[in-house]
């Protein structure tokens, strides 16, 4: 699956410019689903990336670990979902030394949610690589209730915490690596837009 390429006119979204190899530097991987794919890709284009890496995969319906174990990395670990691994990750940011590279590929929200963390724990935005592959769902925060829906597809939704039908945004807030759902019928109550998919 190639890398996603989405619309320019979300003036808000992250650009992400694929991942390139920095060398035998030490190095955390993350990857869901096909994002397994780009970091096959970029060992296969360097290996020396392998000694100083510790990589964390999640399939998410994708059979890619095996592979990635297979490459050699200093450590591979194999999880169900970012939350299940989220104290893992936040350990390896605080242990981070100066020139430790992030390489995050997968879906923009496991992208969102890393990058994150890794910037509140004082990594540089120059130091990390992401590349988005997969699903255009996006994770969504309801402004009313502040409460966060995964995998939206769909404009408008059903807000999963407060029940509101939010209107999709094309606002992306970085600091909750989440596009923002409005209420679309405040004005009008009942009055709701047919259902259409969402466009990358």
């Amino acid at each position: 699956m190639p890398a996603t390429k989405f619309t320019p006119s979300i003036a808000s979204r992250p650009v992400y410019g694929g991942l390139k190899s920095h060398g035998a530097v030490p190095a955390l991987m993350l990857a869901n689903g096909p994002g397994g794919e780009a970091l096959l890709e970029l060992i296969k284009a360097d290996p020396s990336v392998l000694p100083h890496t510790y990589m964390i995969y999640i399939p998410e319906g994708c059979d890619l670990g095996r592979s990635l174990e297979a490459c050699g990395p200093a450590s591979f670990f194999e999880a169900a979902s970012y939350a299940s691994i989220l104290p893992r990750f936040r350990k390896l940011l605080a242990d981070a030394g100066m020139n430790t590279r992030l390489y995050l590929a997968g879906t923009e929200g496991l992208i969102g949610q890393a990058t994150s963390e890794a910037l509140a724990a004082g990594m540089l935005l120059e130091a990390i690589d992401a590349e988005h592959r997969g699903s255009v769902a996006r994770r969504m925060q309801c402004v009313h209730c502040k409460g966060i829906t995964e995998n939206v597809t769909t404009d408008p939704f059903t807000c999963s915490h407060c029940g509101l039908t939010l209107f999709v945004r094309d606002h992306y807030s970085r600091r909750h690596a989440a596009f923002q759902g409005v209420c679309v019928d405040a004005e009008t109550p009942g009055e709701i837009p047919p259902r259409q998919e969402i466009k990358a």
